[in-house]
């Protein structure tokens, strides 16, 4: 695996850990100052997830 796949895949981790943290104060009890601000870093998160995902698969070019 290359050393940008790898550094890709790293980032990835560590942004699901992040997002599962925020992911837990919205399913707590609910307070509306921490939800809001959960819910916004968890949407941030959730976007660059799903970018780091795309970067991912441009590294695994589709073969013919």
């Amino acid at each position: 695996m290359n050393e940008r796949l790898e550094t890709l895949k790293k980032a990835r981790d560590r942004m699901i850990e992040d997002r599962d943290t925020h992911a837990k104060v919205l399913a707590a009890p609910f307070d509306r100052d921490n939800a809001e601000r959960a819910r916004n870093k968890f949407v941030e998160l959730q976007t660059l997830i799903d970018a780091l995902d795309r970067a991912i698969r441009a590294e695994h070019p589709v073969s013919a």
